[in-house]
């Protein structure tokens, strides 16, 4: 395994991007994921949107996968009709990385899930989200922070054991875990801020938050030791 692993990142897909003189359409990721990806030890590698069935393909070249934040899950994708405050679906987005997540998940790759990439990975394995939580954000474009506590025992808490204020900007949450998945953290509401997969499924692990936003490397350098013992860490 190489000393500094490959990680993929994956990506938004927008419409329209400006820089310099042009205004197109552009896969983009905000510097902050590349950023402690870097600083965890790890080489960072951008995944735009592709068709699906490339998904194990891709996987297979990487040592671990990171599923970024961004928009809304569908519903649909969980069975759900949409509620008014869900913002539009990213469809082409959402098929990709859940052939990102199988993949993975099949491959015994390391995987890390940030925010919505947590909320797709509890979609992936059988699980629905509460599609409108008040008080993890502060306002439009604004990380916030609040406390998160770990669960004795899980692998999350052998990463971070203590309590620990995250940045936080989201509005959607865990609801029924997916098949296998345990919670291992949570905010003083209850709100599930990680999940896990038990070690004998590989390592596996999603955080409500954004570890790209703050200064903590610890969860990012617990993926990439992971992807350098290949995927046994």
């Amino acid at each position: 395994m190489a000393d500094r692993p490959l990680i993929g990142v994956s990506t938004y897909l927008e419409s329209r991007a400006r820089w310099g003189v042009w205004e197109l359409e552009a896969a983009l990721l905000p510097a902050g994921y590349p950023r402690l990806v870097q600083r965890a030890g790890g080489l960072a590698a951008m995944l735009p949107p592709d068709a699906p069935e490339h998904a194990a393909a891709t996987v297979a070249r990487l040592d671990g996968l990171v599923v970024a934040g961004g928009p809304d899950v569908e519903p649909a994708r969980y069975g759900a009709e949409p509620d008014p405050r869900t913002g539009p679906p990213a469809r082409a987005r959402d098929a990709w990385e859940l052939a990102l997540i199988g993949a993975a998940l099949a491959a015994r790759v390391p995987l890390l899930g940030i925010c919505r990439g947590m909320q797709l990975l509890n979609v992936a394995l059988g699980g629905t989200l509460v599609q409108h939580v008040e008080g993890h954000a502060e306002a439009v474009g604004v990380f916030g922070g609040h406390p998160v506590t770990p669960v004795p025992g899980t692998r999350y808490a052998g990463v971070v054991p203590e309590e620990t204020c995250v940045p936080t900007y989201h509005h959607q949450a865990v609801d029924r875990l997916g098949t296998g998945l345990i919670a291992s953290a949570h905010a003083a509401d209850g709100t599930v801020e990680a999940v896990e997969l038990p070690s004998a499924d590989g390592w596996v692990l999603g955080v409500q938050w954004h570890p790209e936003m703050g200064e903590d490397p610890r969860v990012m350098r617990a993926l990439v030791d992971a992807a350098r013992a290949g995927g046994t860490g």
